[in-house]
C-alpha cells in the first residue's frame, strides 16, 4: 500500500491546525463556551446540509451497509462514533479556554504530551509495535515534555485533559472502520451538538449579527474543524494511530513559532531545548 498519501494528509491537518491562533486569538474577548457552542453548532448544520445535498447516495449506501452488519459490529461502530463526538466535545472546550485564558504555550504543551499518549496507549490498547528508533523518539519526546513541564507546573493539569482527550479520540478512530469518513465524521458533529445545545440557553450567549464575529466562526468551522479533522480520519485509514500521534507535533512546533515571533511570549532557553528535542524526535 501506498501510504505517501495518508502521511500527507496528517501532516497537512496538523499544519492547519498550527495557525489555529490566528483566527482563534481575536476572539479571545468572548467566553471559550461561546467560541465552542457556535463552533460546533455550525460545524453541524454545514455537515449536514453537505450530506443532505451533495452525498445523499453516499448516505443510502451507508445506511444499507450500517443495516447489513451483525449486531455487535453494529454497535461497535454506533459506540465509537458517538465516543469520538464526546471526546471532541471536551478536547475543544479545553483547548479554546487554555489558548484565550492561559496561553498559547500551555495549549501546545497538551499537544506535546498527546503523541506520548497515543503511542503509548496505542501501543498496549491496539497492539501496534514500535521500532527501537520510533522508541527512542518516543524517549526524546517525553525528555523534552518533562523539560518544559518544569517552566510552570500549573498549566500541566489543564493540558493534561486536552492531551487525553485527544490521544483516545485518535485511538478510538483507528478501530471506527467500515463507514465512510465524512459521515462518521458528521454524526460525530451532529452528536456533539446534542450535547452541547440543552447548555446554550444556561451558558451560551445570542451573540447578534456581527460580520467578524460570525466571519471567524465560518472559518474556525469549515477550515480548522471540518477540514483538518476530515483529513486526521482519512490518514488513520491507512497509517498506525501511534504514528499519526508523533506527526501531531507539527501543531504545537508551528504554535511555539507563531507565540515567539507573532505574540511576542517569553521563551526560556530551556523551551527552545525542548523543541529542537522534538524536532529530533520527528525526524527518527
Amino acid at each position: 500500500m501506498n501510504a505517501s498519501k495518508y502521511y500527507i494528509a496528517a501532516l497537512s491537518a496538523f499544519a492547519i491546525w498550527g495557525f489555529f491562533s490566528f483566527v482563534l486569538k481575536p476572539l479571545q474577548g468572548l467566553h471559550s463556551v461561546d467560541i465552542l457552542f457556535y463552533r460546533v453548532f455550525l460545524c453541524a448544520v454545514l455537515m449536514l446540509v453537505i450530506n443532505l445535498l451533495f452525498r445523499r447516495r453516499v448516505v443510502k449506501e451507508n445506511l444499507m451497509l450500517l443495516k447489513q452488519m451483525a449486531g455487535r459490529e453494529k454497535k461497535r461502530i454506533l459506540l465509537l462514533s458517538f465516543a469520538g463526538g464526546a471526546l471532541l466535545t471536551a478536547n475543544w472546550f479545553f483547548f479554546i479556554y487554555i489558548m484565550n485564558h492561559i496561553s498559547i504555550k500551555a495549549a501546545s504543551f497538551a499537544y506535546l504530551v498527546c503523541p506520548i499518549l497515543t503511542t503509548v496507549l496505542a501501543y498496549f490498547i491496539l497492539k501496534e509495535k514500535l521500532s527501537r528508533m520510533q522508541w527512542l523518539a518516543v524517549t526524546l519526546s517525553f525528555f523534552s515534555c518533562l523539560l518544559l513541564s518544569f517552566h510552570k507546573l500549573a498549566d500541566i493539569a489543564y493540558s493534561m485533559i486536552v492531551a487525553v482527550s485527544y490521544a483516545l479520540y485518535l485511538i478510538s478512530q483507528r478501530k471506527n472502520a467500515g463507514l465512510d469518513k465524512f459521515l462518521v465524521l458528521s454524526v460525530q458533529m451532529l452528536f456533539s451538538a446534542l450535547i452541547l445545545l440543552p447548555f446554550f440557553p444556561f451558558y451560551g450567549t445570542v451573540i447578534k449579527y456581527e460580520p467578524f464575529f460570525y466571519s471567524q466562526i465560518l472559518i474556525i468551522g469549515a477550515v480548522f474543524t471540518i477540514l483538518p479533522l476530515y483529513l486526521n480520519l482519512y490518514a488513520l485509514q491507512g497509517i498506525r494511530s501511534s504514528i499519526v500521534g508523533i506527526l501531531l507535533y507539527i501543531n504545537p512546533l508551528l504554535n511555539f513559532v507563531i507565540a515567539l515571533l507573532c505574540y511576542h511570549e517569553d521563551i526560556s532557553s530551556l523551551q527552545v531545548v525542548s523543541y529542537l528535542l522534538i524536532v529530533v524526535s520527528i525526524l527518527l
